[in-house]
């Protein structure tokens, strides 16, 4: 059964909904639906679900892209109504026809979707009742021509199995009669294989796909040969001059004095005063608060030239140019989708090339379809240049966050409640958590905050030594229980000190997990529930493609299944890594912010403990469309 069926327009204004369609709403699934997914450029999706206590719908919608509204059709999940994209095609089209902006109010139309409701539910029945007459014959029908191509191939397969190996039936054949085995074709061909490996060089022109494993054992004496031999000229110690170890010289710049030292890594002390103090003399401010320019006008200017080159020249487009010149003044009627698919392709390869996962662009290029179809296009506008506008403010949308991403602010929030605010950083193997926790403790350290290290990597072998040796550069405190320890208790225990001790900030250091790995995955689910930190930041490689959305996901997915609350932590940030090795394939941010929902509140861009930066989302969307 429908249980509500509403129209408002992109601004919010609800212009009519069905009262006689059941009982109120439980939840919110239609602000659900506006915040989820028409927001979030996924409005090119089929249907929507939504999920709450007690409450379980699901949600289709259809746009009037000309007139700015929007039909929304909400029904009980575990129903499966048939009629509802008819319904809702009819009533767009009914309700564009008297639709008059300066109108708030449409009692009126309760009597037409009445109507149509009708003609909507009596054509679903026709059809049930038209397939349930279809089936019997065509179940029949099918399970004849399965048994009887079944009954075939069955006969084509014993029939042809013998001369399937590289035209070799006559020689199978000959086999068979000679070893007097005539127990069927299936036995025989497995017997006379086995003849064929034991009797060694004899049969191995008959077995052209099989494994020789003289072959193997002569390529082993060879190898083992010329390693003899290479060990027998270097063992004439008589002869060979002892290899001097080569050390490794500093590199020196032009216009630049030698450094002193390059290695910093020298055992000074237990503590490392002598190093630290130097060190963080050197490091200076840190990027985070430096604004960065963008400076992509010109290239945006030439891009604009070459496309108008390309256009003027006569080869290209010869056939329509009067009638696309006229289209191009006059404005065309409506946009439809074929006028809509070569633009979009060419902006889904655009962005694939940039290292958008492939699933991504599909769907951002069907939400801005979606979302121009119908639409009336302005003169001396194209086609293309249109659809790229789209995508541009569609990609704007996502990359900016949608709450604050002030991390000082919650900081000093935090502080006035009397306690530290805790960060844990979770991410795959490799992909720098602990170099760039460091750079975050950097750039807190710069503002005046007391931050403390918590190394909870009680898994990898050297990780309590690496955070170790960037707390004692920066001259910061390190909470640590070594090695094979719960990283639960040890997160919970580093909390409980930071509070005795009055530290602000407790950066929480994990272990490294691919997203399939059970039971760390279990482990990391089980320190997020105990603790219940402020922020928990998935750290990512910018390198990384379609594996992006498959690590995000299941991050997420896998802290919602192990998680005992109702109402499971969830990543709430992305710090994303090696953003300058990637040139301009800067597509794993979008498809990293698209998948989780959760903003970019780092980036980090170099080794030193000042770079790390914010995300540029101008830059990003440049870049992506270049």
């Amino acid at each position: 059964m429908l249980e509500q069926l509403l129209i408002f327009t992109r601004g919010g204004l609800i212009l009519w909904t069905c009262k006689e369609l059941g009982n109120a709403l439980k939840g919110s699934p239609i602000d659900t639906l506006i915040r989820s997914c028409l927001l979030e450029e996924r409005s090119g999706a089929a249907s929507f679900d939504y999920n709450a206590p007690g409450a379980a719908y699901t949600l289709k919608w259809t746009f009037h892209n000309e007139l700015g509204l929007v039909f929304v059709a909400v029904y009980q999940k575990i129903l499966h109504l048939l009629y509802v994209d008819e319904l809702l095609a009819m009533v767009k089209h009914e309700f564009s026809g008297i639709y008059d902006p300066k109108r708030t109010g449409y009692s009126d139309f309760d009597e037409t979707f009445r109507q149509l409701k009708k003609e909507a539910e009596a054509r679903s029945e026709e059809l049930k009742k038209s397939k349930q007459v279809g089936k019997p014959v065509n179940n029949s029908k099918k399970q004849g021509q399965v048994q009887k191509a079944g009954l075939g191939g069955d006969k084509k397969k014993n029939e042809g199995g013998l001369a399937s190996d590289g035209g070799d039936g006559d020689t199978m054949k000959g086999r068979r009669l000679e070893n007097g085995n005539s127990n069927g074709n299936h036995v025989d061909i497995k017997e006379s294989n086995v003849f064929g490996t034991a009797n060694g060089k004899e049969n191995t022109s008959s077995n052209l796909g099989a494994f020789d494993v003289n072959k193997l054992q002569k390529l082993r004496s060879k190898g083992g040969k010329k390693t003899e031999k290479t060990v027998t000229v270097d063992s004439n110690g008589s002869k060979a001059e002892p290899k001097k170890k080569i050390t490794k010289k500093n590199r020196v710049w032009d216009d630049s004095p030698p450094e002193s030292k390059l290695d910093f890594t020298d055992p000074v002390g237990e503590n490392g005063d002598n190093n630290t103090e130097v060190v963080a003399a050197d490091h200076g401010e840190s990027m985070m608060d430096k604004e960065e320019d963008f400076s992509s006008e010109s290239e945006a200017e030439e891009e604009e030239e070459e496309e108008v080159g390309k256009e003027s020249k006569p080869d290209k487009q010869k056939k329509g140019w009067f009638s696309s010149m006229f289209q191009s003044i006059a404005g065309k009627a409506n946009l439809e989708r074929s006028d809509l698919e070569p633009a979009l392709k060419a902006l889904k390869d655009r962005l694939m090339t940039k290292n958008v996962a492939e699933e991504i662009a599909e769907k951002l290029c069907e939400s801005v379809a979606a979302s121009l179809e119908g639409k009336k296009l302005a003169s001396f506008t194209r086609i293309s240049s249109t659809v790229q506008a789209a995508m541009e403010e569609a990609l704007v949308r996502i990359l900016t966050p949608r709450r604050s991403i002030d991390i000082l602010r919650d900081v000093h929030a935090a502080k006035e409640q009397r306690k530290p605010y805790v960060v844990v950083f979770v991410g795959v193997n490799g992909v720098g958590k602990s170099t760039n926790l460091a750079k975050v403790a950097y750039w807190l350290q710069q503002h005046n905050v007391s931050v403390m290290m918590a190394a909870c990597d009680t898994f990898r072998s050297g990780a309590v030594e690496q955070l170790r040796t960037h707390a004692r550069r920066l001259q910061i405190p390190i909470f640590e229980k070594g090695y094979e320890k719960d990283p639960a208790v040890v997160a919970k225990e580093a909390i409980q000190e930071a509070t005795n001790n009055g530290s602000d900030v407790v950066l929480v250091d994990t272990a490294g997990r691919m997203q399939d790995n059970e039971p760390l995955m279990r482990a990391l689910s089980k320190l997020v529930n105990l603790n219940n930190p402020d922020l928990v930041l998935f750290v990512g490689e910018a390198l990384v493609g379609n594996d992006a959305v498959d690590q995000l996901s299941k991050f997420n997915q896998k802290l919602a299944d192990l998680s005992t609350s109702s109402n499971p932590r969830l990543i709430d940030g992305i710090l994303l890594t090696k953003f300058d090795t990637i040139d301009d394939k800067v597509g794993a941010a979008l498809s990293m912010v698209y998948i989780s929902g959760a903003p970019v509140m780092f980036v980090g861009c170099g080794q030193s403990y000042t770079d790390l930066k914010k995300l540029n989302v101008k830059s990003i969307v440049k870049t992506l469309l270049k």
